[in-house]
């Protein structure tokens, strides 16, 4: 049976269980449970000492008013990490590489992001759709494009990430694939391959 360089990245199947969906469950269950004893167990120690310095990290440089993103971002790290980690796995997948996840993250931080920033700042927010110094006949036409520009963001950012991690995944592929053909041809290349 061939397979295609790009068969790699179709969303594989188990018993009839999509894996993107293990995939997406399995990181919770890393997550540490909440438990009123005295002393942990030394897996959810670990844990929440992992989450506590992560997130102290995190907030280092925001001020006082970020704290109240660290739960969601603190989370939102996890998950992502310990997908790729998965990934790394024999007979295995890496999840990001799927757009529709990527999209699925992208979208909903992108509105959120806007929709606090015309909550709180609006001036702020819309100040940007119109750079300083414009030529007043360029204005209604600048204002147009930089709010296409806004709203195409976070599909330009969720294809691009998803392409990116697809290019390194195809390169490794494809380095393999050429070292395995020169073998028989040119051992000392095929080696240093």
């Amino acid at each position: 049976m061939t397979l295609s360089f790009f068969d790699q990245f179709m969303s594989p199947t188990y018993l009839g269980i999509p894996l993107i969906a293990i995939a997406l469950v399995f990181p919770w269950i890393l997550y540490p449970s909440p438990s009123n004893r005295w002393l942990n167990n030394r897996l959810i120690t670990l844990q929440s000492w992992f989450i506590n310095r992560f997130t102290q990290q995190l907030l280092l440089p925001l001020n006082p008013g970020g704290h109240k993103w660290a739960l969601i971002l603190t989370s939102l790290m996890i998950f992502l990490l310990s997908m790729n980690l998965l990934g790394l796995l024999p007979y295995t997948f890496t999840p990001t590489t799927q757009l529709s996840l990527n999209m699925g993250l992208a979208v909903p931080f992108w509105l959120a992001t806007v929709t606090i920033g015309m909550r709180n700042q609006p001036t702020a927010a819309l100040g940007h759709l119109l750079p300083e110094g414009t030529p007043v006949p360029l204005i209604p036409v600048l204002i147009i494009i930089e709010t296409i520009s806004l709203f195409i963001r976070p599909l330009a950012l969720g294809v691009r990430l998803t392409a990116n991690l697809t290019a390194g995944h195809l390169f490794i592929q494809l380095i393999a694939t050429a070292a395995f053909v020169l073998l028989p041809m040119m051992t000392t290349v095929a080696i240093l391959t």
